[in-house]
């Protein structure tokens, strides 16, 4: 049994809920709550020296970092494989997994708004304009090359979900929390509203886990 160190609303915790569930992994879930700051206490550190969330315990080690476990549970568990076969396909699969999580979560993270409303004294509107303005501009990019592609089917590629759709739900649920308007990206809202239909998906969405509240 792995246990998955996590909190319910982090992107980077949800992306590595969906990659276990694809893999038909079971995992011990064990909440790290930011809220209460839990992951700065010398309790997480110690497992996680810089603090954040997931983490995941396989037997005697600490694996960190979201784009590196999932590259090591699907060296482990190749099967189902969340890459696509052929070589650029996987190219393409890697360049959506990698314009979320390099270029739209990273600066709207949560250590990212709380410095923002702490030290730039933001308000909830500011943060909301931020969190648009960045969102937006990779949805934008995004849904252009889902449609010029044209390598989509009822997934990001093809039609079994993939890297892909691992890292793009969890940034639709953090976009709808910004209160975006999601029917401007309508390929990525199809997408979407498929991988929602699959236990996989739906088990792992924030409000379906035990810190949720």
């Amino acid at each position: 049994m792995m246990d998955l160190y996590t909190f319910f609303r982090s992107g980077t915790s949800h992306r590595l809920r969906i990659a276990l569930a694809l893999k038909g992994l079971d995992v011990n879930h064990i909440p790290v709550d930011l809220r209460t700051e839990d992951h700065s206490k010398p309790s997480y550190t110690s497992i996680n020296p810089q603090g954040l969330v997931p983490a995941l315990r396989v037997e005697e080690r600490i694996l960190t970092q979201s784009p590196a476990i999932i590259e090591w549970l699907e060296e482990t568990y190749p099967e189902p494989s969340l890459l696509p076969k052929d070589i650029f396909a996987r190219h393409y699969v890697r360049s959506i997994a990698s314009l979320v999580g390099c270029d739209i979560h990273p600066v709207n993270n949560r250590r990212i708004l709380e410095y923002l409303r702490g030290t730039f004294h933001a308000n909830e509107e500011q943060i909301l304009e931020w969190c648009g303005r960045w969102i937006s501009h990779g949805f934008d990019a995004l849904e252009t090359m889902l449609v010029r592609e044209g390598q989509s089917g009822t997934f990001c590629y093809g039609d079994t979900p993939s890297l892909a759709d691992v890292y793009l739900i969890p940034q639709v649920e953090s976009a709808r929390r910004f209160k975006m308007d999601m029917s401007q990206w309508p390929k990525i809202q199809t997408i979407d509203a498929k991988c929602m239909t699959m236990p996989e998906f739906i088990n792992a969405a924030p409000m379906k886990q035990k810190d949720a509240s």
